[in-house]
């Protein structure tokens, strides 16, 4: 059973800076739309771009059908909108409900390229994720493995290079300006007010 009836002649390459912004949870109504539940609180890159890179699912969430589904390489989304904390989505060559459900599972990336310019002081996660964190002293205290989403601000899990056996292996740094003195994208460090015993 294919999900698309997409030629491979017509397939885009797939981006080198490819980022997993969603996954496809269902099919919506009965003219082919899917819901999608993005991975951000604004989920921007796939408002972005209309041109979306898919991956199926990791084998345990397919479970036996797995057989049964290929995934296309890539959707052209027609139209989108909000709902609720998801995103609904019209693409290009899924005419039906049927063909729709048959997406269920896909993951979906973006090339990093086409998200939208950010302001000032205004961060993407998957750039912060990877950096090294430095304190005023100079002293280094690990680097960001994540984010964590608190509502009011986001909360930085910085993960020391040698990580010590115990609950206090990982540091939360708020992500606000009390506590991080500055962000320093090309040379890959962010510089927090943070003692090494915190």
């Amino acid at each position: 059973m294919s999900a698309a009836g997409i030629s491979a002649a017509a397939e885009p390459p797939w981006p080198v800076d490819a980022l997993e912004v969603g996954r496809v949870v269902d099919a919506w109504g009965v003219k082919g739309w899917i819901k999608v539940q993005p991975f951000s609180n604004d989920p921007q890159a796939l408002f972005a771009s209309r041109h979306w890179h898919i991956r199926p699912p990791e084998p345990h969430v397919l479970g036996a059908s797995a057989a049964l589904v290929r995934f296309p390489a890539s959707l052209t989304i027609t139209d989108l909108r909000g709902h609720g904390d998801a995103i609904v989505a019209a693409p290009q060559g899924i005419a039906d409900r049927n063909a729709a459900e048959a997406l269920r599972g896909a993951r979906i990336f973006v090339g990093r390229s086409s998200f939208p310019v950010t302001g000032k002081d205004e961060y993407y996660w998957a750039d912060l994720i990877g950096l090294d964190v430095v304190n005023r002293d100079g002293a280094r205290l690990g680097t960001i493995a994540g984010l964590l989403d608190t509502g009011p601000h986001s909360v930085l899990r910085v993960v020391p290079d040698e990580i010590a056996s115990g609950a206090d292996a990982e540091r939360l740094i708020p992500f606000v300006s009390a506590y991080v003195d500055a962000v320093d994208l090309e040379q890959r460090r962010i510089t927090v007010d943070w003692g090494l015993d915190f």
